[in-house]
């Protein structure tokens, strides 16, 4: 009898590992805010930074239900057509916003282009395309950043759990 208590004592723990382990490598984020520009806002870039945006862009990924957050003052944000982005015009936006503090959810892949709606902002380069990978994009480069540093500290904890608890059990 004491060696069956002593047996169960030692799976309470294995069956915890397991349910853990389990839940923590399922576990993703649904959705991340970006903030368009960093601590900057959305801003006329300097002249010789007139890409800046696109290359924020490039280095992060975004998913469907990701949303982009844009910081300004006295000015305004534009969704428009792949065509109206190169020429700048902002006079058929899909999107518009001017209360300084815009949220844009992304609700399918694909581009989408922004444009500041102030007159001669866009020429000046404060204009982004971001592009929404689809949830059949399966590798590693469509997981955005945040799902791909819970994912890493999630694996690392489950191999931490392991080691813990088979060292618990050959003491």
């Amino acid at each position: 009898m004491g060696s069956l208590l002593l047996s169960s004592a030692k799976a309470i723990p294995i069956i915890f590992f397991v349910i853990l382990s389990s839940t923590l490598q399922n576990f993703t984020v649904s959705s991340f805010e970006f903030e368009v520009g960093g601590a900057k806002g959305w801003v006329v870039p300097p002249a010789n930074g007139t890409n800046i945006y696109n290359e924020w862009a490039t280095r992060n990924r975004f998913q469907i239900g990701d949303s982009v957050r844009f910081k300004y003052e006295k000015d305004s944000v534009m969704v428009v057509s792949g065509t109206e982005y190169k020429k700048c015009d902002s006079t058929h936006p899909m999107f518009f916003s001017n209360d300084g503090n815009t949220v844009y959810q992304f609700d399918r892949s694909g581009f989408y282009y922004f444009i500041s709606g102030v007159s001669g902002h866009c020429k000046r380069g404060q204009k982004v395309i971001i592009r929404v990978m689809s949830p059949d994009d399966d590798d590693e480069s469509s997981q955005s950043s945040e799902g791909a540093s819970v994912h890493a500290i999630t694996s690392g904890l489950s191999a931490l759990l392991l080691l813990s608890f088979t060292g618990f059990y050959l003491l």
